[in-house]
This record gives structure tokens, sequence and C-alpha cells, in this order.
């Protein structure tokens, strides 16, 4: 198993959610783990939950290239380096096609797919140079489509695709690309509060655990693409 203790990886969206558990789980692991988002508060209020000297908070908005450049200069010069990069910011507005505003699929499109070409551009140059590992947090969406889901549908059908031919142009590179399909999670996605209602779905220390098997993988194995379920529906 490869040693992933003192990598260094940053994480979009990572306040709460499934980027909170991915975060969570990296710094269990002996990581150091930059998070970022827009809101400061919520950032400090994560750096705080999350209890380690080895965390760095960036207020960043993956909508924006040169915020991602930003992130990677701030990162680089706390810690020296940077290794795995999640990408994990997301946002979802569900309407009819007919129906959808052009501010809300713009929203979806900028965050969801043109955020994690940002990141992952922005970043390439340090994941080629350390041998890295970028990861996108797509969606069973990505794959499935449904009433009410065409632009959400399109940024994650557009983010695998994405993550997949990226892994095709870096492999060379000795860096790695994984896209992580996740079905129903528990989490604050759309404005919702987890309750004890949402036991029955897969919890975000889940999808940690998942980033972190991937990290200390056999590095001639590249799972590229995975689909995550809950064992059982509601």
């Amino acid at each position: 198993m490869q040693n992933i203790e003192n990598k260094v990886a940053y994480i979009t969206g990572a306040t709460k959610g499934i980027g909170f558990g991915i975060a969570e789980a990296l710094v269990q692991n002996g990581l150091k783990v930059a998070i970022s988002g827009r809101d400061i508060k919520a950032l400090e209020k994560a750096q705080q939950a999350l209890g380690s000297e080895n965390i760095l908070i960036l207020e960043s908005d993956v909508r924006n290239y040169n915020d991602q450049l930003k992130a990677v200069e701030q990162i680089t010069s706390e810690f020296g380096k940077l290794d795995i990069v999640i990408a994990n910011a997301g946002v979802g507005k569900f309407a009819p096609v007919d129906e959808m505003s052009l501010e809300d699929w713009n929203a979806m499109i900028d965050t969801n797919l043109t955020g994690a070409f940002y990141t992952l551009k922005a970043t390439s140059g340090q994941l080629k140079t350390n041998k890295g590992y970028y990861i996108s947090i797509a969606s069973l969406a990505g794959t499935n489509f449904f009433a009410k889901g065409a632009a959400y549908n399109a940024s994650k059908f557009g983010l695998v695709g994405f993550t997949q031919a990226a892994m095709l142009d870096l492999r060379d590179y000795d860096v790695k690309c994984t896209t992580i399909m996740p079905g129903s999670v528990t989490s604050n996605f759309n404005g919702h509060t987890p309750n004890e209602d949402d036991n029955w779905k897969i919890q975000p220390s889940d999808i940690g655990q998942m980033v972190v098997d991937l990290l200390k993988m056999n590095p001639n194995v590249l799972p590229s693409k995975i689909e995550i379920r809950p064992t059982k529906t509601k």
C-alpha cells in the first residue's frame, strides 16, 4: 500500500458534506489539507471542527480561474508542494428544462463542470511534478438522467467525460485521475439539513474512506470511474 502520510491535498467545496468528510478522512491519515469555499466563516468553522494544525483555509471560487491559480500559490507557499486535488465543489438546481433560469443553468455548468476544469488546469503543473492524483466528485446523475435534471445532468455527464479524458491526457505523466459517482449521500446539498431519515444513505465519511483507499492503492492500478450506491433504498 502507498504511504500517504504528509502528502498535501486540496479539496474544493469542503466546508460541509462530502468535501468535509474527505478532509476529515485525510487529516486522520496524516495528510496536510487545504480546503476552499466562498464563505470565510464556514471555512473557519470547518477548520475548527477538523481540529488539526495541518489545515489551510482558502476563500476561493472555483468559477474564477485566477482564484485557483492563487490557491495553488498559497498551498505551495504554506506546505511546499501539492500532491492530491479533489474537485468537489458543486451546486444543484432542479426545474423542467423550459422553466430553468439562465442564472441556474450557468451556476451549475460554471461550478460543476468549468470549475473542475479550472481546478485541474491550475494544479496540473504540481500534479505532474509530484506524480499526483486528481479526483472529481461527480454523481450517478452523470450517467442516469431524470426529469427536472437537465442542467444538473449536463454538468455531471460532462464532468464524468472530462475526468475520463483528463485521465488519458495525464497518465503518461504518472498522474492518476478518477471520478467518483455517488448515489444518495447524507449532506447539506441544495439546502438540506441532515437528519435521522438520512441514515440509510451513503455517509460523507464513506466517501472519505474511499478516497483514502484510492490514494493508498498500488500505483500500477487505476480505478478510473467508481459508482457507489447505498446498500438499500429507503
